[in-house]
């Protein structure tokens, strides 16, 4: 079982589509093991984007991700990152597949509602800048069965 970070972005609160995508996670059969409505400090938006410090477009990004609340989502299950990835779509709304939360909300190609995490390790890091210990709550599912083949004893 993966956990990974997931924000629904300002635009995604402004817009009034959260409800829509937490539903998406949660009918695709991830597990919510976290989630809060936040107004993220510019120093915290400052340590989650430092891979894109000095390029062109980080002083407006830094500005649109403290601009308004966003709801910082962490989610688990058998390979969460890439699912949450391929459920989120192509980077800019503009170019991503219908079906996908952004080919299905967004048209920009700067706001575009969502982030997630590309990887174990980047999941793990992401995760502790949003989330304080004790603030994940892993919890049995009743319906783990139902959402994984647990014939041989483990989610496949």
């Amino acid at each position: 079982m993966e956990t990974t970070l997931i924000i629904l972005k300002p635009d995604a609160v402004q817009r009034g589509v959260v409800g829509r995508v937490v539903t998406r996670f949660e009918e695709k059969g991830l597990q919510i093991v976290g989630m809060k409505l936040m107004q993220i400090p510019r120093a915290t938006a400052e340590r989650h984007y430092a891979p894109h410090a000095g390029k062109p477009f980080y002083d407006g990004l830094l500005a649109f991700m403290t601009s308004s609340p966003v709801v910082v989502m962490a989610v688990r299950g058998v390979g969460a990152i890439a699912i949450a990835r391929n459920l989120m779509g192509a980077t800019f709304g503009s170019k991503a597949a219908p079906g996908t939360i952004r080919g299905d909300f967004g048209v920009s190609n700067a706001f575009n509602l969502i982030h997630g995490s590309d990887s174990t390790e980047a999941a793990h890091k992401e995760l502790g800048l949003f989330f304080a210990p004790g603030e994940l709550v892993p919890w049995t599912r009743m319906i783990e069965g139902w959402v994984y083949d647990l014939s041989s004893g483990t989610a496949e």
